[in-house]
């Protein structure tokens, strides 16, 4: 036992989105709540100006399973507000084949889809609102290591302080620390692909529509974003791609970058007349075995990542911060700690079979489109066209997909 050690009822590591959400929707109880993250403190909203050099290259496509979460933690209508578009299509199309398929909100009777997001701007309103609670929020603090101790874990810190809590929650990301400091078992795998990712500005209007083309190399996605006065149109794309050709994608300069883009688009939205900076990262997809063990419990990326194929990532974070938030509630209320074992287990019983079915499906789909086996392209091809004009069934996987009913 460390008898220097700030004592607190809750922990949790990783103030980004995942994090930050799991925070804000705890903030009214009455536990004493520290959210530490490594990087420095965010000043109030970003600035935004009309250059497409100013949108995050890194946007979420929120549910309105998602949307609804926020509204709820009172977050939305400041995001809202500040710049977000909503998608009322998504237009999806093989370049191997004849097979495409359109999804509408009309299909569902909603008014979206859903919404792009750029990821900072998300940050900043769950921050700004963190503010007004009484959650301490400490930036700029690495934590060192992790040790179990008798009535939970302690952290220490580089600046060497310790922090001790019954419960740590670990939103630190897809490289989590806490996860490895925790001994968490992992089965993962390498999808051989890089994303790569960047704003660009296009010829024709996007017309509220989120587009994706298969191609041999690898997905090609393009997200709506908020025009500016009705001439100028930008999208968020998120280029899935073999190494050799992402490298190859990246080693252009943007003249050559935006034709190759274009070209592969099939000049859906004419010609790519800007791009911002590119960004790439690999793809890995990661699931934890168990989502906790000695008063840690992993949240968001933490516990799963998965293939940015139908920008569900997020999704399952906001997921995973609404029903942990839930459990935790619900132990309050009983008298439970919030590391009893039975309440974690509730909250891995409710988040793992969805995440596993969901990581599922996008491995499924990837073997599914990268196959160049001539009975999966007439496969795939006739599936969408079927799927296509199959309404009842389509209407259920839209309402899946947006995670209405869940």
């Amino acid at each position: 036992m460390t008898a220097s050690a700030e004592k607190y009822d809750l922990i949790v590591v990783g103030a980004g989105l995942a994090g930050g959400a799991f925070a804000l929707a705890m903030a009214e109880s009455p536990l004493k709540i520290a959210v530490i993250d490594a990087q420095p403190e965010r000043q109030g909203w970003p600035p935004l100006d009309e250059s497409v050099l100013d949108y995050d290259a890194r946007v979420s496509a929120l549910t309105e399973a998602s949307r609804t979460f926020l509204d709820r933690l009172g977050v939305w209508s400041a995001i809202s507000e500040r710049r977000a578009c909503a998608y009322r299509d998504m237009q999806v199309w093989d370049a191997e084949g004849t097979g495409e398929i359109h999804f509408s909100a009309d299909d569902v009777g909603q008014s979206a889809l859903g919404h792009i997001v750029e990821n900072r701007l998300i940050t900043a309103a769950l921050i700004n609102r963190l503010r007004e609670t009484s959650v301490r929020l400490m930036f700029n603090t690495p934590v060192a290591a992790w040790q179990a101790v008798g009535d939970g874990g302690e952290l220490q810190l580089e600046d060497g302080r310790v922090l001790r809590a019954p419960l740590i929650v670990a939103a630190d990301g897809a490289n989590s620390r806490m996860r490895q400091w925790g001994g968490f078992q992992t089965r993962e795998w390498d999808y051989h692909h890089h994303a790569i990712v960047c704003t660009v500005e296009t010829e024709r209007p996007h017309r509220a529509t989120a587009w994706q083309r298969f191609l041999p190399q690898g997905p090609l996605a393009f997200l709506p974003l908020p025009d500016r006065d009705r001439s100028q149109h930008y999208s968020s794309i998120v280029w899935s791609a073999t190494p050799d050709f992402a490298e190859t994608l990246m080693a252009m300069d943007d003249s050559e970058f935006n034709a190759a883009l274009a070209r592969h688009f099939e000049y859906r939205l004419g010609a790519v007349i800007a791009t911002s900076r590119r960004v790439r990262f690999p793809l890995r997809q990661r699931h934890a075995v168990q989502y906790s063990r000695q008063g840690i419990v992993l949240l968001g990326d933490a516990a799963h990542t998965i293939h940015p194929l139908a920008g569900q990532g997020i999704n399952l974070g906001f997921g995973d911060a609404q029903v942990l938030a839930q459990e935790c509630q619900r132990a309050l209320a009983r008298g439970l700690s919030l590391a009893d074992s039975g309440v974690l287990a509730r909250y891995q019983r409710r988040r793992k079979g969805e995440n596993l079915a969901m990581m599922a499906a996008m491995q499924g789909f990837q073997n599914l489109f990268e196959s160049d086996a001539a009975p999966l392209r007439m496969l795939r091809n006739v599936g969408m066209r079927w799927l296509d004009k199959a309404v009842p069934l389509k209407r259920q996987v839209i309402a899946r997909a947006m995670g209405l009913g869940r």
